[in-house]
């Protein structure tokens, strides 16, 4: 029980000195005026936001995150080397801009190095499922960074459940639960400045380390038997299913699914009208309810874990239905008024 009391006093101790050491630093650059130099997004017709914001929050959360990786958790190490990297790669597109082929080789690089390292053991075909579902993950975190908090909340959220989860665990590892503290505890002092009114934007040189720690930390905590394969997936289950849903629409219609655009359901719910704050309020009460139900089923038996997972995605496909309706009808009502 001590030793217990003492993992979990140390997992707290290392979020919230990674939650100051990140708000720390975005508050300088916001007050030297520095952030408005290194990055800064200016509102399109594809933009949810009306006035230009520094798109810094990268300088925050990747170094902190990998840095306190790195110290807190020796053995993941390399996963923290190559968030870092894709950081450094991601800020010198959002500062210059980069070919796609340039940053999906750097995404491809960085999933090799890790599978390299880590998953040497597994056959070929479970690496190439893994690859490609790593490098998605990398990618729609970053689709999904468009509305104030929600991207930082679904940091905080997700990855303060795998640090959870890897502490409360049959076969709980306080090494990985550390690692996963530190993101979460980074997520958090950014998101003391992303909240709406949001002073500060994630960035690709945030989103893309962000969604490569959460499948790089997802994939070591199933491959060291902390949780079952499927946990991953439904502590992110919200920003999977959206981003997934959205792209599986736009690739049926033949659309370059690349390309900027506001056809999400989080989009769709800012826009019909529940704004930036309820809209975030709305996806962390999902991300929890969510996280709580993995964590609860991690004791059960194999059926019924993947039985409630398969309800879970069901009971997100209904509020995506319920979203799509809620959509159809401020697109009509707004038609009738012109």
């Amino acid at each position: 029980m001590l030793l217990y009391a003492h993992s979990v006093w140390t997992t707290v101790a290392v979020l919230l000195v990674a939650a100051l050491a990140c708000a720390a630093i975005l508050g300088w650059l916001l007050r030297t005026g520095l952030a408005w130099r290194l990055a800064t997004d200016v509102p399109n017709e594809r933009s949810l936001h009306e006035r230009p914001t520094p798109r810094v929050g990268g300088w925050g959360v990747s170094p902190v995150a990998s840095l306190a990786i790195a110290f807190a958790a020796p053995t993941l190490w390399p996963i923290a080397a190559a968030a870092l990297s894709l950081a450094i790669v991601s800020q010198i597109d959002d500062r210059r801009g980069l070919p796609a082929r340039v940053r999906f080789a750097a995404h491809v690089a960085a999933v090799c190095a890790v599978l390299a390292v880590y998953g040497a053991a597994l056959p070929w075909w479970a690496l190439a499922m893994l690859a490609f579902a790593l490098v998605w993950l990398i990618n729609l975190y970053n689709f999904m960074d468009g509305a104030d908090g929600l991207a930082g909340g679904m940091a905080l959220f997700g990855f303060g459940g795998y640090a959870l989860a890897a502490l409360v665990g049959e076969h709980g590892s306080l090494g990985l639960a550390l690692a996963c503290a530190s993101v979460a505890g980074a997520a958090a002092g950014f998101l003391r400045f992303n909240f709406h009114p949001a002073r500060v934007f994630l960035g690709d040189a945030g989103s893309i380390p962000l969604g490569f720690l959460a499948g790089a930390l997802g994939f070591c905590g199933w491959l060291g038997g902390v949780w079952p394969i499927w946990f991953p997936v439904m502590a992110f289950s919200p920003f999977i299913v959206d981003a997934s849903v959205t792209l599986a629409r736009r690739l049926a219609r033949g659309e370059r699914f690349w390309q900027a655009h506001r056809e999400h359901y989080y989009q769709r719910m800012v826009r019909s009208g529940l704004g930036h704050r309820r809209t975030a309020l709305y996806w962390y009460a999902a991300m929890g309810l969510g996280i709580m139900l993995a964590i609860g089923c991690l004791k059960l038996p194999f059926e019924w874990q993947w039985a409630t997972f398969g309800a879970w995605l069901a009971a997100l496909a209904a509020a995506g239905i319920a979203v799509d309706v809620r959509w159809r009808r401020f697109m009509h009502a707004s038609a009738g008024l012109k």
